[in-house]
């Protein structure tokens, strides 16, 4: 079990396992001695035997381990996706809050109801690109 510790407590502080401090491997250990470990033998990913410290993965665990490693391959593709969906919504808020702010100064390039058709088109093309991005 020590050793499922000190590896977990690797990754999650994104570091070697001959870097991790005391109370890095202690916090993970406490954990998983309390927790984690017991559900998953519960679920019987693995058989735990928690006076020894050993643990086990049985065959149920190698059948669901699949599916997390297809699970974590495109929840990585769906980030950056998202991301750059994001990031046009953001900059297509900006550009309407900005010519919003003009026509409220009298600034605007675009008179009276040509701002609200402007920012409509703009949320508008975003939107198809986003819902055409989902089809594919």
């Amino acid at each position: 079990m020590r050793d499922i510790a000190e590896q977990v407590a690797a990754w999650e502080h994104d570091t070697t396992v001959q870097q991790l401090t005391s109370d890095q491997r202690q916090r993970v250990y406490i954990a998983l001695y309390q927790s984690h470990l017991p559900k998953l033998a519960d679920f019987d990913l693995i058989t735990y035997n928690r006076s020894r410290g050993v643990v086990e993965r049985t065959p149920l665990a190698d059948q669901v381990a699949s599916y997390l490693q297809d699970a974590t391959v495109d929840s990585t593709n769906e980030n950056s996706e998202a991301t750059k969906w994001v990031r046009y919504i953001g900059g297509a808020t900006v550009l309407s809050i900005g010519l919003l702010t003009l026509a409220w100064l009298g600034l605007s390039p675009v008179a009276g109801l040509g701002v609200a058709t402007l920012i409509t088109v703009i949320y508008v093309t975003v939107t198809v690109g986003l819902i055409h991005s989902l089809e594919d």
